[in-house]
């Protein structure tokens, strides 16, 4: 089986391959303190050797359950927010058709909890209004407002629509194993319960049950997920030398960047399915090194169609950026440019070429471009969109992730900051203490 690839020669504008490498003793011991558990938020270091410690059993579980809310449900909503919610939707964005939610046969996924938006909360009450839905609620605590409101107002919609009896069966709760109000509730109401580990991040948790179950309900195979994250694992362990471990090159070569005066990494793709993944991967890294007044601010665009928008800036604006880019070296699917009697657009001279040689070179176009704007550019390949690279790509980002907050020197498990709004909210709302 083939493996995503790094390359990171057309960075080479701004910073060098000696000074990359350069780093790599560094970049051996971030990763080395990793497998240790010697550095800094080591309680927090679960998602490490996670999906190689995932057993049939636990996947086993996790399909069982999903396959039993598909049957009993047309729609199932996802209550979670940050970590909570996102990594499901990048998997499930990814790898779902961009039109399944019209599919009669599968059941509609949908999120709240990620927001508290009343114009949002209301509608998604409109549109499950006389449909079988269910809850899959995540949260460790279960009094993390957003999530917790939208529950509280579901969970009654549900109970009123189906009957309480019935509505616990359609009720998931992923939350602490042994306290919190949810882990409280789940085991009063008697919903059926998956465990967030202790030592994960929410960040980091797609590949525990806060992932694999929602993935699961939208039919897409967890194995294969875990089995690409788990190679991954392998691949960029702390045996593997700096030469062959793409996530220490990776956090290796977005620090020198950033030493440079590079202080924005913009994730670009040219396949629209992956607009979450880049949502997922500005909360990982953003939340996990902007701290102490250090570290690289996250941004993401979707090419070609932000070409047309945000690639005059990207081309032509300050030169504090550099561009990562994913690209998908096969599609699923063939679509051939057809011939035009009239050729009125001008496009016969693409005819029989597939739509996907036109995204290529576009791509292509584009970081020439850049590169030559002084866009340092940096490209990670997946040989297909499936759920195996998915999986490896989620893993290669996580590691990577560890490696670079060592190597920018904070502690990448933790996020202190989070917690400024949510002091003054609760002071404005008077809360009681």
């Amino acid at each position: 089986m083939e493996k995503i690839s790094l390359d990171i020669s057309k960075t080479f504008n701004t910073i060098n391959r000696e000074q990359v490498y350069a780093l790599s003793t560094a970049a051996e011991a971030a990763n080395t303190a990793l497998e240790n558990g010697t550095g800094k938020g080591n309680d927090f270091l679960g998602w490490l050797q996670l999906p190689s410690s995932i057993t049939e059993d636990f996947l086993d579980e996790i399909q069982k359950t999903a396959d039993a809310l598909r049957t009993r449900c047309e729609a199932l909503v996802v209550i979670g927010i940050g970590g909570s919610y996102l990594g499901a939707k990048a998997v499930i964005d990814a790898l779902s058709g961009a039109f399944d939610s019209m599919d009669n046969k599968k059941p509609v996924i949908v999120y709240a909890g990620h927001n508290i938006g009343e114009d949002y909360l209301y509608e998604l009450s409109a549109f499950l209004k006389g449909k079988s839905f269910g809850i899959i609620n995540i949260s460790k605590s279960g009094t993390t407002t957003e999530p917790a409101l939208a529950f509280r107002i579901l969970k009654k919609q549900l109970e009123e629509s189906a009957g309480k009896a019935e509505a616990k069966n359609r009720i998931v709760a992923i939350t602490d194993k042994a306290k919190g109000a949810l882990r409280t509730l789940a085991t009063k109401e008697t919903y059926k319960t998956f465990v967030i580990p202790d030592n994960v991040g929410g960040r980091f948790s797609v590949l525990t049950p806060v992932g694999l179950l929602p993935v699961a309900l939208a039919g897409i195979d967890i194995r294969q997920l875990v089995k690409g994250a788990s190679d991954m694992e392998k691949a960029s362990g702390g045996q593997a030398p700096f030469a062959e471990n793409i996530a220490a090159q990776y956090a290796a070569t977005r620090n020198i960047l950033y030493q440079q005066g590079k202080k924005i990494e913009i994730l670009a793709n040219f396949n629209p399915k992956l607009h979450y993944v880049a949502e997922w991967w500005k909360q990982l890294y953003g939340e996990s090194e902007g701290k102490e007044h250090k570290g690289i601010f996250t941004a993401s665009v979707d090419f070609t169609t932000d070409l047309h928008s945000m690639g005059q800036w990207i081309q032509e604006g300050e030169r504090s950026i550099f561009e990562t880019v994913i690209s998908v070296a096969n599609p699923q699917y063939k679509v051939d440019v057809p011939e035009d009697a009239q050729d009125l657009d001008g496009l016969n001279y693409l005819v029989g070429q597939r739509l996907d040689y036109v995204n290529k070179m576009a791509e292509l176009g584009t970081q020439m471009a850049h590169v030559d704007g002084g866009v340092p550019n940096i490209k990670i390949t997946l040989p297909k969109l499936n759920a195996y690279y998915i999986g490896q790509l989620l893993y290669f980002f996580e590691r990577a992730c560890g490696i670079s907050g060592y190597l920018l020197g904070v502690n990448p498990f933790d996020q202190p900051g989070v917690e400024a709004y949510k002091k003054n909210m609760f002071s404005l709302l008077k809360k009681p203490v």
